[in-house]
């Protein structure tokens, strides 16, 4: 096993216990989590962030607002810090929007990344991405598109009901059949 995967476990092994005891209603395991989170946060945008430095704190809040926020739709099957990292991409994408970004102006963020020194957090982020994009492209894509939507991306059922096409109700069959199969293939791999 190599070291950044060791590191990526033990990040996920410290911050999964304390959110699986947050979710069930564990307030000072909450905090100690936002807290763990916070610091990786912190971490991943300042070097995405470069040229605004002084826009770090405010993100690493408004990402933590989100987790906040979107804490239901995290799936126990999928690693914690795959779904923060997720939404902290996210939020990067909506700051360049408002920035005004224009997609020939700015690299892609997987361009930025190719460009900079891999760090153990980086590689613990690949990893992850890989993993769960494994796991995505195994089942069909009327399933993933509907988890992407709602547990990665944070939409609500409706709000991808109105995306798609696809009926409220289809919408929730749909997550409801990829998070089981998700499940199942989490439990072969193990």
């Amino acid at each position: 096993m190599t070291r950044a995967r060791s590191d990526s476990d033990d990040y996920e092994a410290q911050l999964r216990p304390l959110w699986l005891r947050a979710q069930a209603g564990d307030e000072a395991a909450y905090r100690a989590a936002l807290q763990r989170m916070a610091v990786r946060l912190r971490a991943y945008l300042r070097r995405r962030m470069q040229a605004w430095p002084d826009e770090v704190e405010d993100l690493v809040q408004e990402t933590l607002l989100a987790l906040h926020l979107q804490r239901g739709t995290w799936d126990a099957s999928l690693p914690v810090s795959a779904w923060m990292i997720a939404i902290a991409r996210h939020k990067l994408i909506d700051l360049w929007r408002r920035r005004g970004r224009r997609d020939g102006e700015l690299a892609s963020l997987d361009e930025l990344e190719d460009h900079e020194a891999p760090s153990a957090d980086d590689r613990e982020e690949h990893a992850a991405r890989r993993d769960l994009g494994v796991l995505l492209r195994s089942i069909p894509p009327a399933q993933r598109e509907a988890i992407v939507l709602t547990k990665i991306e944070g939409l609500t059922v409706a709000e991808v009901s109105v995306r798609t096409g696809a009926s409220v109700a289809a919408v929730k069959v749909q997550v409801h059949r990829g998070l089981k199969k998700l499940a199942e293939l989490v439990r072969t791999t193990r």
